[in-house]
């Protein structure tokens, strides 16, 4: 029986699906939306908004002082992470935004199937717009000549 034990196993083993949900929550939290099909994004929503949860105590615990609670929690995100770079920015851009937000820190949005094999497919993204490829929001638009 599988009591108390809502881990959705996307048939692969559990060491595999750890790392998969790790490169995929890192590249979420460096794209700020990622395409991927249905049962991987929602696979994928607790994993990120535990790691959000992690940065906001992280913040919460710099500013009251606790610097050792806030080192805690990064080793902790580094820890299912393995990207210092997405930590880093988790910390300082994504947690630091939705402080104010209670929660629901993503969206899945169904495509439809894929061509290939029909699977359904969805994005998973930021509900807050502060998250995105900042070379597409500050690229120069050209005019025509």
């Amino acid at each position: 029986m599988r009591h108390r034990h809502k881990t959705s196993k996307l048939q692969r083993p559990k060491a595999h699906r750890r790392s998969l949900l790790a490169n995929q929550a890192c590249s979420l939290i460096e794209e700020g939306e990622i395409k991927t099909t249905l049962a991987k994004a929602k696979a994928l929503r607790p994993v990120v908004e535990k790691m959000v949860t992690l940065g906001k105590k992280g913040i919460a615990a710099d500013s009251a002082g606790d610097k050792a609670k806030g080192v805690h929690y990064r080793r902790q995100a580094l820890a299912f992470l393995r990207h210092k770079k997405s930590v880093s920015k988790l910390f300082n851009e994504i947690a630091s935004a939705s402080v104010d937000r209670a929660g629901g820190y993503t969206r899945i949005t169904k495509l439809g199937p894929r061509e290939s094999d029909s699977a359904p497919m969805a994005f998973i993204s930021w509900v807050d717009q502060f998250v995105g490829n900042p070379t597409e929001a500050e690229a120069p638009v050209e005019a025509e000549a």
